[in-house]
């Protein structure tokens, strides 16, 4: 009897062990904060033992508020505690989805260095720009106190110095920074020069997401718009959306993402954007014209499985193609790869072999509710991309409904062409 009591000890020490240990490994995955709908406590499909529940008496009050915000205490079967998150109280949300293919012309908040060449002079070549220190993906702000917003303003700048050395104001990774720099004179081209390649502006296409017809803002891409040369996020001066229709597609082959082609349908703006970020790219619409109209499921209530894609590779039509929502991750460290995608449709396979450049912001439907679009595609596998939530692209859609002066903040699946050659000065 005694050995009986003792192993029946030892199974239920081991089973708590057992236990916290999962709480750890819960804890890990799960994010510090959640949306909620009014009233309603944290459940997260695909772990029905964890609860959630408000932390303590005035949370117990604001969990039934619209806009609000409480703690909230995640355990296991109500018993082993696993983390305390920060709850955000959300109405339910209705949007119309796209799926739609659109054109994005953007204008970049001062000219981007996206590279380098040696001038000809005659003490032989030089390149000042780099020597000074200069590297791509610097933003030029200004040159000796002038702004210079776009190519031209630099071209001035450089060639009204005559060769004297001035301040050059630039941005990087979000920091601004001065170097002095002196061009050189180009016996070639008889031009002063610093040896830099910079562009102003981009274009390119990509997919709607969503409309939210209430609100007249739109939502595409799912990841930021960034230049071709450098990789990095424009910063956005301002910029607009135009139709365009899909004419062609190439073939996503393993180690070689394919690309819908498309043409711009007319020059007159459908809407403006004013918000460029990792999420997506978000702006406000002259024309509303949306979708079918669903609710925006909330992150946890995603569930692996069957899901839906909607999207277009030929002319303006979207088509719902076949998915498995493989994996999710609700505390990923990046906010546009929160889940991973494969395609399971016949059609879309031999169409283009899966996901490919162009097809970013394609909204992804589960159970009748928007969860989430298209933003990468894996390289090496076509079939499979990564995809973001859509409460991430909700949040951000209603920043820019409010942003008056445009800010920002991998390759992606939006097909990004350059709006203007890139030149050198």
């Amino acid at each position: 009897m005694e050995k009986i009591v003792k192993w029946s000890c030892m199974a239920a020490s081991g089973c708590i062990i057992v236990l916290f240990v999962l709480a750890v490994y819960l804890a890990s995955l799960l994010p510090d904060t959640f949306f909620v709908r009014p009233g309603e406590s944290i459940r997260v499909a695909g772990i029905p033992f964890l609860k959630g529940v408000p932390a303590g008496p005035r949370d117990t009050v604001a969990h039934t508020m619209s806009g609000g915000s409480y703690n909230a205490d995640l355990t296991i079967a109500g018993v082993i505690p696993v983390k305390t998150v920060r709850a955000r109280v959300m109405q339910p949300r209705v949007v119309q989805v796209c799926g739609t293919p659109f054109g994005m012309k953007m204008f970049a908040n001062g000219a981007m260095v996206v590279g380098f060449s040696d001038i000809y002079t005659q003490n032989g070549m030089e390149n000042p720009a780099k020597r000074a220190g200069l590297q791509m993906g610097d933003v030029i702000v200004s040159i000796a106190g002038k702004q210079t917003k776009t190519n031209e303003d630099v071209a001035h700048a450089i060639q009204s110095l005559n060769g004297a050395p001035a301040e050059v104001i630039y941005r990087r990774d979000g920091a601004e920074k001065s170097v002095m720099l002196s061009a050189v004179y180009d016996t070639a081209a008889q031009l002063w020069r610093t040896g830099m390649w910079v562009r102003d502006s981009s274009a390119g296409i990509g997919t709607l997401t969503f409309i939210d017809g209430a609100r007249k803002t739109f939502a595409g891409l799912g990841h930021s718009i960034h230049d071709t040369d450098t990789g990095q996020t424009i910063s956005l001066l301002r910029g607009e959306i135009v139709p365009v229709a899909i004419t062609g597609s190439r073939r996503g082959e393993a180690g070689s993402p394919g690309e819908l082609q498309g043409e711009f349908l007319t020059a007159v703006p459908t809407g403006d954007i004013t918000l460029n970020n990792e999420t997506g790219v978000y702006g406000t619409l002259s024309v509303v014209s949306g979708g079918e109209s669903v609710e925006v499921a909330l992150s946890q209530e995603i569930e692996t499985g069957p899901a839906e894609i909607l999207t277009t590779i030929d002319g303006q039509t979207p088509q719902r193609y076949s998915v498995v929502i493989e994996k999710i991750a609700l505390n990923s460290e990046h906010p546009n790869r929160n889940m991973i995608v494969r395609v399971t449709d016949s059609r879309l396979l031999q169409a283009t072999g899966g996901i490919v450049q162009g097809m970013s912001g394609s909204p992804i439907l589960q159970n009748g509710r928007l969860i989430g679009a298209v933003t990468h595609v894996l390289v090496n596998d076509p079939a499979r991309g990564y995809a973001i939530f859509a409460e991430h692209m909700v949040e951000s859609a209603d920043r820019a409904l409010h942003q008056s002066v445009p800010d920002a903040s991998e390759a992606g699946t939006g097909r990004r062409e350059s709006g203007r050659k890139k030149q050198v000065f």
